[in-house]
């Protein structure tokens, strides 16, 4: 099993490439990413952070084997390309502007990943996520089932912790979805947060978890807030987690940013809805009964979404 992850000389990406190194399941990840040059001097972030990772292999005791890479020869015949690869928004760039930039490096990393692994599945993580992933699965030419966005792992990771902290309960118990686009317009579903099986308003009155329930909807900003800049640990370990589930085939159903056509009555677009993952990739979009509330909320989540897609076709 071959896994190449582009972007892996920034935080989320090197996040990505390590985490999958030590769960083990893979024989070698191929960490991508550009060749700096600072000071008439060239520096390699991927090779040097795949280097490093690779040496922490005795100690942490796998043997996934992590290469680091500038060329996308490199990656030929990838079981999964993980795209992390994107700019931050700088100060004085317009909101069109990231757009174009993010979604012309992310054309451009897919039809090199393609060009050599044409068979390949593709997880997207670079942003804003339900957009990117669209411009990934349209510069593929793979179907929609092969290229898919993580958002809805990482969403409901927040406030799976977060409930949690709240209730001093272990996350290893807690079950939670999240649907819609990956922002403030997300959707998280009470009815279907369990704590054991057990539905979470039996611990927990609706005030407090009204509460959990926005501070899930801005925890991407609340780090950005603690830290100067986006996180990295949670989105590469969710990343991370699609990967292995797809790899071993494990059927498992997590909420991935999705292609819909029809499904829960939305067409053409990538947002947030429960999956099953396995070797082929998404091999079934699970459309759970919601109420009235919930569709009017998935409605509108995914009217942001689509809002993005007109401008992003508009700058295409």
């Amino acid at each position: 099993m071959k896994i190449t992850v582009v972007g892996a000389g920034g935080n989320v990406g090197s996040t990505v490439a390590l985490t999958i190194a030590q769960r083990d399941f893979a024989k070698e990840v191929i960490a991508v990413d550009l060749e700096i040059k600072k000071d008439d001097k060239s520096f390699f972030p991927s090779k040097g952070r795949a280097l490093d990772q690779w040496q922490t292999a005795p100690v942490l005791n796998f043997d996934t084997r992590v290469r680091g890479t500038v060329d996308y020869e490199d990656t030929a015949n990838s079981d999964i390309c993980v795209i992390t690869a994107g700019l931050p928004r700088k100060p004085g760039m317009s909101r069109d502007d990231l757009l174009s930039a993010n979604m012309n490096i992310v054309k451009d990393v897919t039809e090199k990943l393609v060009k050599h692994s044409p068979d390949t599945i593709i997880v997207v993580v670079s942003n804003p996520l339900d957009l990117m992933t669209y411009v990934a699965w349209k510069a593929s030419g793979l179907p929609a089932t092969k290229v898919m966005g993580m958002a809805g792992i990482l969403d409901t990771a927040r406030y799976r912790a977060f409930l949690a902290e709240e209730l001093n309960l272990s996350p290893k118990d807690i079950q939670a979805l999240i649907l819609g686009g990956h922002g403030d317009s997300m959707v998280p579903m009470p009815r279907y947060t369990t704590v054991s099986g057990i539905p979470v308003t039996h611990f927990i009155g609706k005030e407090k978890l009204d509460e959990i329930i926005e501070r899930t909807k801005k925890g991407g900003g609340e780090l950005v807030g603690l830290m100067g800049t986006s996180a990295w640990y949670a989105p590469g370990a969710a990343a991370a987690q699609m990967v292995e589930a797809i790899a071993l085939d494990q059927n498992r159903i997590f909420p991935c940013a999705a292609y819909l056509d029809g499904e829960f009555g939305l067409k053409d677009l990538y947002v947030g809805v429960p999956v099953r993952l396995g070797r082929e990739g998404i091999k079934e979009i699970v459309e759970i009964d919601l109420n009235d509330e919930e569709q009017e909320l998935l409605n509108t989540s995914a009217d942001h979404v689509r809002q993005g897609l007109e401008d992003l076709k508009r700058l295409s």
